[in-house]
C-alpha cells in the first residue's frame, strides 16, 4: 500500500474513531411517511402516484439493483490504475487488453437503451462523440426506493447549481470536459500536474468529478478518482466497507494540503472547492436543509458508503431536490428557501415515473435499470443553456499560462 494511503488512513481511522453515532433510527420516520393521508393529494404523504409506483415496483427492483451493484464491485475489479493514467496521457493504445472494452461495451448498452431524450438537443450524433471521456462519471438515480439504512449506510452531499465536468489535469495543463467527453476548456490549475511548474515530467496527475458554477467562476469537486497519480477509483481492501468516506476523506485532507487552490489567480484562475458530506440521520438532513451555502443549492446526493467509483449510473448514488425531502423521506424540514416547493414540483415529482414508463404500463426503465440524469440542474431552468453546453465543440486552448 502506498505510503500515501497508510498516513491518510490512519488519519481517517482516528477521524472515525471520534464520530458520533447516530442519534435517531430513521426506520420509523420513512415507514410512516409511506402512509397515503386521508386528503387526496395531500403533501404530508408522497405522491399519490409516486407512492402506488413505489409499493409495485420500485422497493425490489432498485433495492435488487443496489444488492448487485455490491456484488458485483466484490467480484468484478477493473484495472483502474492504468485506465486512470490513460485518462491522463490521452494514450489508449492497447487499454482493451486490461478489461476496459467490457466497461466500455456496458456503458454503450446502457446508453443505447437510454434513447428516449425528451429534447431533440439530447439527440446528438452519438457516433462522433469523443469515445474515451465520454461517460467517465459516476451518475445519480431518483432516490425512488429509500433505504432502510439510509442513516447508517449512506452520506449526503449538498449539491449546487451548474454544468458537471470531468477535470484531468496532466502534463502541466488541466482539461475541462464535458459529461458527453468534449474537451469545453484548458488552463493552468493548482492542482497536481494542472500547470508547469507542478507536473513532474508527467509523472503527478489528477482526475476529478465537478460541478462547473460560471456564476462563481468554481469547480465544486463532488468526488475524487485520482490524486497526484494514486488512483482512488476502489480504495485498498482495508477500507472496503468505507469506500466513498475514504474518498471524500482523502479528498478533503488533499484539498487542505494545496494552497491557494479556492482562491483565483494567474497559475489557478478558476476555483477549487470540494464539498462536504454528512450522515444521513434526522437530525443532520434537517440541519443541512436550514442551513445557508455560498452557493445556489440545486439538490441532494446520497451516496452509499461501500460503492466505489464507477462511470455510469448507478443505484448507489440516489438525487433528490430539496423539497422532496418531506414526501420521499418522510422527514419535517424547516421552513425555508430550500425546501419551499416550486412551481414545477408536481411535474417534476411525476417525471419520476413517466421517465421509466414509455407507455401507460409501468416499468423499469430500462434492462439494465438505469435511471440516468443526464445533468444536475433543473431542465425547465435553464434548458436552452443546457442544449448549447451538451453541444459545445472542442475548443482551442484557453487561458494557458505565458
Amino acid at each position: 500500500m502506498p505510503e500515501n494511503y497508510e498516513k491518510c488512513g490512519s488519519g481517517f481511522h482516528e477521524a472515525q474513531q471520534n464520530k458520533f453515532s447516530p442519534m435517531d433510527d430513521l426506520t420509523q420516520a420513512l415507514s410512516a411517511s409511506f402512509a397515503v393521508s386521508k386528503e387526496p393529494n395531500s403533501t404530508a404523504g408522497p405522491h399519490p402516484r409516486l407512492a402506488q409506483y413505489k409499493s409495485k415496483y420500485s422497493v425490489l427492483e432498485q433495492s435488487e439493483r443496489r444488492r448487485r451493484f455490491l456484488d458485483l464491485q466484490k467480484s468484478k475489479r477493473l484495472n483502474y490504475v492504468n485506465h486512470a493514467r490513460r485518462l491522463a496521457d490521452g494514450d489508449w493504445a492497447g487499454a482493451d487488453s486490461d478489461g476496459e472494452e467490457d466497461m466500455e461495451k456496458q456503458e454503450e448498452g446502457e446508453r443505447e437503451q437510454d434513447g428516449n431524450a425528451e429534447e431533440e438537443g439530447m439527440e446528438i450524433e452519438r457516433r462522433k462523440l469523443p469515445k474515451h471521456y465520454a461517460n467517465q462519471l459516476m451518475l445519480s438515480e431518483w432516490l425512488v426506493d429509500v433505504p432502510s439504512e439510509l442513516d447508517t449506510d449512506w452520506l449526503m452531499v449538498v449539491s449546487p447549481v451548474g454544468k458537471r465536468s470531468l477535470i484531468v489535469a496532466s502534463k502541466g495543463s488541466t482539461a475541462a470536459y464535458t459529461k458527453s467527453g468534449y474537451c469545453v476548456n484548458r488552463f493552468p490549475s493548482l492542482l497536481p500536474g494542472g500547470n508547469r511548474h507542478n507536473s513532474a515530467m508527467g509523472k503527478d496527475y489528477t482526475i476529478l468529478d465537478c460541478i462547473y458554477s460560471e456564476v462563481d467562476r468554481t469547480y465544486y469537486i463532488l468526488d475524487v478518482m485520482c490524486w497526484r497519480g494514486h488512483p482512488v477509483y476502489d480504495c485498498p481492501c482495508l477500507f472496503s466497507h468505507q469506500q466513498t468516506e475514504f474518498r471524500f476523506y482523502w479528498l478533503q485532507s488533499k484539498v487542505q494540503e494545496t494552497d491557494g487552490l479556492s482562491e483565483t489567480a494567474k497559475r489557478n484562475p478558476f476555483r477549487f472547492v470540494s464539498l462536504q458530506s454528512t450522515e444521513c440521520t434526522v437530525e443532520l438532513i434537517q440541519k443541512a436543509l436550514a442551513a445557508e451555502y455560498s452557493f445556489s443549492v440545486d439538490g441532494l446526493l446520497f451516496y452509499h458508503r461501500q460503492t466505489h467509483y464507477t462511470p455510469g449510473s448507478t443505484p448507489l448514488v440516489g438525487w433528490l431536490r430539496p423539497y422532496m425531502v418531506t414526501d420521499i423521506l418522510g422527514i419535517e424540514v424547516p421552513v425555508g428557501p430550500l425546501t419551499t416547493k416550486p412551481e414545477y414540483a408536481s411535474h417534476q415529482l411525476q417525471q419520476i415515473l413517466e421517465h421509466k414508463k414509455p407507455s401507460s404500463e409501468v416499468r423499469p426503465a430500462n434492462s439494465s435499470g438505469g435511471y440516468e440524469l443526464e445533468y444536475l440542474s433543473t431542465p425547465s431552468r435553464d434548458s436552452e443553456d443546457t442544449r448549447n453546453f451538451l453541444n459545445q465543440k472542442p475548443i482551442k486552448e484557453a487561458h494557458m499560462e505565458v
